[in-house]
C-alpha cells in the first residue's frame, strides 16, 4: 500500500474535495469546501484546510479555521459556526496523519487550544465540552406517518398551527428571515450574525440551502428558518420567531411544514441540530420524539488549563446579556457582527 501524503488544500482541489465529502460516510455538510471561502470572506478568519492522499486519491480531509480574539482567545477549530467537524475519512492512517499535522500547525500558530466538533468520540482521553447534544431521526416518505410519529401533545400543537390558518413559503431572499432572526437573538441577549452571511449562504449553496417563512393568513411575519440539505439529510439551522409566534403555534407549524418539505425533496434524515442540555430548544426537540445524542467536542489544550466556556450559559456573561437586550435593534445589528465573528 502506498504512503499517505498530507498537504494543504489548494484551489484546484475544490471539486475533488467536495466529491470526497459527498461520498464519505463520516463527512457532514460542514465539511463542504464552500465553508472555507465563507470563513475567509465573511468573517475574515485564516483557514488551514488539510487533505490526505494515497496514490493520488483523497482519503481524508480536515477543515480548520483559526480564530484570534482579545476577548475570547486564540484557537484553531473544526469548525467555527458549525455543529459538526473534525476529520472526515475512513483510512485510519490518513486520519491519524491529518490530526498529527493539525497539532503541529496549532502549536506553530501559538493557539491556546485545538478543538474538534466530532459527532462521535475520537479521543476519550482529551478534555471535552459536555454542554451540547444533537437530535437526528429517520423520517418516513409519507406525511401522515410522520404526523403520527409525533408524540400526542406536540401533535396537538402542530394541528393548532394548522387550524390557525398559518401559511408557509420558501423565500427568495434573506430579508424576512433576518428581520425575525435579528429581533429574536436580541431578545435573548446575544449578538446577531451579519445579514450578508445569510445572503451568502443562499448564494453559495444554491439548492442545498433555503429559507421557509411562516405568516398569518393576512401576511404577518411569525417564524422563519434557514435550512441546509446534504445527501438525504435536512438540517434546519438558523431560526427566528416573532413574539406572537408562540400563542399561534407558529414554531410548531414551521417545523411540521419543513418536515413535509423534506419528504417532498426525498430526505430520509431530519437533523434537528444542536442544543444545549436543559434549555428550551432541547426540551422542544424532545417533545417531537427526538432523542438527544451527546456531541463529542474534544479539546487539545496547549495554553489553557480547562475547556473554554464562550457561551451564554456562562455566568460571567450574565451582565453583558442583560445589557445587550436593552440595545436598539439597529445598534445591535451594527455591533453584533463585530463580536460574533470571534465566537464561532
Amino acid at each position: 500500500m502506498s504512503d499517505v501524503i498530507v498537504r494543504p488544500f489548494v484551489d484546484s482541489d475544490a471539486a475533488r474535495w467536495n466529491e470526497f465529502v459527498f461520498a464519505c460516510p463520516d463527512a457532514t455538510f460542514f465539511h463542504r469546501i464552500e465553508w472555507r471561502d465563507l470563513m475567509q470572506r465573511i468573517f475574515r478568519h485564516r483557514t488551514h484546510y488539510l487533505l490526505a492522499e494515497r496514490s493520488g486519491n483523497i482519503v481524508a480531509v480536515l477543515p480548520l479555521v483559526e480564530v484570534k480574539s482579545a476577548l475570547f482567545g486564540h484557537a484553531i477549530t473544526s469548525l467555527p459556526f458549525a455543529v459538526y467537524g473534525g476529520v472526515a475519512g475512513s483510512d485510519a492512517d490518513a486520519v491519524g496523519a491529518l490530526e498529527a499535522a493539525a497539532e503541529v500547525l496549532a502549536q506553530k500558530a501559538g493557539v491556546q487550544h485545538l478543538e474538534y466538533r466530532n459527532l462521535s468520540e475520537r479521543h476519550p482521553e482529551w478534555p471535552r465540552q459536555d454542554l451540547y447534544v444533537t437530535f437526528r431521526k429517520e423520517i418516513q416518505a409519507d406525511d401522515e406517518a410522520n404526523m403520527q410519529a409525533i408524540p400526542r401533545k406536540q401533535r396537538a400543537m402542530v394541528r393548532k398551527g394548522i387550524k390557525n390558518g398559518l401559511r408557509s413559503a420558501i423565500d427568495s431572499s434573506a430579508d424576512r428571515f433576518f428581520a425575525l432572526y435579528s429581533d429574536n437573538v436580541l431578545r435573548h441577549g446575544t449578538p446577531a450574525l451579519p445579514k450578508k452571511f445569510f445572503e451568502a449562504l443562499l448564494q453559495v449553496f444554491g439548492k442545498d440551502c433555503d429559507i421557509m417563512t411562516v405568516t398569518t393568513d393576512d401576511g404577518k411575519l411569525l417564524s422563519s428558518v434557514l435550512t441546509f440539505y446534504f445527501r438525504d439529510e435536512i438540517l434546519p439551522y438558523y431560526a427566528g420567531d416573532d413574539v406572537a409566534a408562540r400563542d399561534l403555534a407558529a414554531n410548531d407549524f414551521k417545523y411540521w411544514e419543513l418536515m413535509r418539505h423534506a419528504v417532498a425533496r426525498g430526505c430520509r434524515i431530519f437533523d434537528y441540530g444542536r442544543s444545549k442540555v436543559g434549555t428550551g430548544p432541547y426540551n422542544f426537540k424532545k417533545n417531537w420524539g427526538f432523542e438527544p445524542v451527546p456531541l463529542s467536542y474534544e479539546y487539545r489544550l496547549f495554553k489553557r488549563d480547562s475547556v473554554p466556556q464562550n457561551n451564554p450559559m456562562n455566568p460571567k456573561y450574565r451582565a453583558f446579556i442583560a445589557l445587550w437586550k436593552r440595545l436598539p435593534i439597529g445598534v445591535a445589528n451594527r455591533l453584533g457582527p463585530v463580536l460574533v465573528r470571534n465566537l464561532g
